[in-house]
């Protein structure tokens, strides 16, 4: 991400609008007064514990646990599972962020093995994990699937692969970094969706718009083992009240927009159609988000989003390379940017990006 072109743009389409600091800190100094908050102390303070217990019971865990950021809480829950079965063999599919962001440290730490299953694009069904005739210790089920536009599986394939991995001992953690962005599309509360799966782990940011930090979800036993390992790995802060604040004084706001953005991306959909040259996935809206396939190549799109935000002060988002030479791809996160933008604004805008390399 060019941050030094972001911030020239008055304009931005995807995300949510976001405070500057001092906007945020203010909110965030009014709410703790409105609400009598306190600093926890190395996790143990009132307001801290009861948002915790507070997205567990959201979700249908006995407990949740505070964690500093999502790359320490996955690993960590995924290695404890398979030292406790003495089985390193973990599945996942091949675009989960442990697996393509996070630096390969499950493998240069030895934490565990990686089964990739699925295709690449698509979402995994029971059949592509059965495929595999390993024996499985965990398996990991991001839902929405980020690196493939927000893609879900359906609901049935979902509880055929919740059945099986009960039936056949297997630990089923949710990656659900976008969990909130879900429930839109299934129709269902966030503990039908996470009903079946052993752990959970959710963004406090991605979504939410809090500071920064995650929450894993699960069995108190298990829950009270994890917080000592996240202990461990430097991630016991003394005061946690910043991001919990931060996450807590908008959570129920920001989830109950999340089926007007579920909307607001249908009609963003409806106006892709209207230019054959853009495709979005998937074909269809499964999340509020999507992948804008654009008819030029890396490079072009880059100087589109140069000369979007230095002369018009629009912000596209960040090109991404596909594996077609004369496609790229732009992530759309649909949040309040584009609820708040008129759909002729919006045919404007692709009108002029088509036009752009004419």
């Amino acid at each position: 991400m060019s941050a030094h072109l972001k911030q020239l743009c008055h304009t931005h389409l995807p995300g949510n609008k976001e405070d500057s600091p001092a906007e945020h800190f203010k909110k965030m100094a009014q709410w703790c007064e409105d609400n009598d908050v306190s600093h926890d102390v190395y996790g143990e303070g009132e307001t801290i514990q009861a948002f915790e217990q507070k997205v567990a019971d959201l979700l249908g865990y006995e407990a949740g646990l505070f964690v500093v950021s999502g790359t320490m809480t996955q690993p960590t829950v995924l290695e404890l599972v398979t030292k406790q079965k003495r089985n390193p063999v973990v599945a996942m599919h091949p675009s989960s962020h442990i697996y393509v962001h996070e630096r390969q440290g499950y493998q240069l730490q030895n934490r565990f093995n990686i089964l990739p299953i699925g295709n690449a694009f698509q979402t995994w069904k029971l059949n592509d994990l059965k495929a595999w005739p390993d024996e499985i210790a965990a398996v990991l089920y991001e839902l929405p699937m980020r690196e493939i536009g927000g893609q879900l599986p359906s609901w049935d394939e979902l509880e055929k692969i919740k059945n099986y991995c009960s039936e056949k001992g297997i630990h089923l953690h949710m990656d659900g970094a976008r969990l909130w962005e879900a429930a839109a599309y299934y129709q269902k509360d966030y503990s039908q969706i996470a009903k079946g799966f052993d752990t959970t782990y959710v963004s406090l940011y991605k979504g939410v718009n809090g500071l920064g930090g995650s929450m894993l979800l699960g069995s108190k036993a298990f829950i009270e083992l994890a917080s000592i390992w996240m202990k461990r790995q430097g991630g016991n802060l003394y005061h946690r009240t910043p991001y919990i604040v931060s996450a807590a004084m908008q959570f129920d706001e920001k989830l109950a927009k999340l089926p007007k953005l579920f909307e607001r991306t249908k009609q963003i959909y409806d106006l892709i159609s209207e230019f054959p040259e853009l495709a979005a996935n998937p074909t269809k809206p499964q999340s509020n988000m999507l992948h804008l396939i654009l008819p030029f190549s890396y490079e072009e799109a880059v100087e589109l989003q140069r000369t979007f935000a230095t002369e018009k002060g629009i912000w596209l988002g960040n090109p991404q390379v596909t594996a077609h030479p004369n496609q790229s791809v732009i992530e759309w996160y649909v949040g309040d940017n584009l609820l708040d933008i008129e759909d002729d604004e919006l045919r404007s805008f692709f009108t002029e990006l088509l036009h752009g390399f004419k």
